[in-house]
């Protein structure tokens, strides 16, 4: 039997994986939606929101599309790894996730922008249809890909935008775009997603189990193993979700009801011990409040 099942749980409450109904809606995630949404319905163009590793920029926009599918007039797509060696390429895998049908064989670069420029204008002027790309992993983009989509947003009417982009990457995507002075001025929402704060960290840990459907009035974290926890994940949520992970765990094995203080610092030290903790961030985007 599953260790979640002993605890009371439904399912795996401390996945890694990027399930949007985990999906923890801190302020500045809700905030980020809800601006991604309004630009979508404005027709703006580019948005760009960074975030460093495990802050939780796939979630989010595993979130969005879930967002997007509860809506009318909504045609989405999302890249999950933009990594293209020419415009060619990129080009044809464009073209294949937005299920464009080629007439050519071996088509040119021109023969690709006519093919998209006649599915955008078709689609949102005859169909009335909002098409959305969301490209994951986006700092992995090359100078070559980011003017593919540079040419892209140039499809436009008098007052809107003929394709919504959302670019989701890691921080080294904004040196990328700071030198594409082209590519900056077409961003429209500009957003940036941070580490949760203990009170957050409190919340996620609550709502995730809840969602795994702990229903016992006997708290599984104590409020001092939460706090412990988050001064040492610093806040990210996949390092929170792997550190809760063991923690239930070992709750399991030592048949104990509740995980304490003692109990993470001891998961801590192991990790520290072992070789297999992890650096700390170099680089904060924000000081930490756990």
């Amino acid at each position: 039997m599953s260790y979640y099942r002993l605890l009371g749980l439904d399912r795996e409450p401390f996945s890694t994986n990027p399930d949007p109904a985990f999906f923890y809606q801190s302020p500045q995630y809700r905030d980020t939606l809800a601006n991604l949404i309004i630009e979508f319905r404005l027709k703006r163009g580019l948005s760009v929101v960074l975030g460093d590793i495990g802050v939780g920029k796939t979630t989010l926009g595993r979130k969005l599309i879930q967002m997007l599918r509860e809506r009318s007039n909504f045609l989405f797509h999302m890249i999950l790894d933009p990594t293209y060696p020419s415009e060619e390429l990129f080009f044809h895998d464009l073209t294949r996730t937005l299920g464009i049908e080629l007439p050519w064989q071996t088509p040119t670069l021109v023969d690709y922008r006519d093919a998209l420029e006649r599915f955008l204008f078709r689609k949102a002027l005859q169909e009335e249809q909002t098409i959305v790309l969301i490209i994951d992993e986006a700092h992995k983009l090359n100078e070559l890909s980011l003017e593919v989509l540079r040419l892209l947003l140039n499809y436009e009417t008098n007052d809107a935008k003929l394709l919504q982009l959302v670019l989701l990457g890691q921080m080294e995507l904004l040196p990328l775009l700071m030198g594409l002075p082209n590519v900056v001025d077409r961003i429209s929402l500009k957003g940036t997603l941070t580490p949760l704060t203990l009170l957050e960290t409190h919340e996620l840990i609550a709502f995730r189990l809840e969602e795994a459907g702990y229903r016992s009035h006997i708290p599984l974290f104590s409020p001092e193993a939460v706090e412990t926890i988050c001064a040492y994940t610093e806040g990210y949520p996949r390092r929170i979700a792997m550190v809760c992970h063991q923690a239930l765990r070992q709750l399991v094995m030592r048949r104990e009801r509740s995980v304490n203080e003692g109990l993470v610092e001891e998961l801590i030290q192991h990790e520290m011990e072992s070789g297999w903790d992890p650096p700390r961030r170099a680089r904060k985007l924000q000081p930490s409040s756990c």
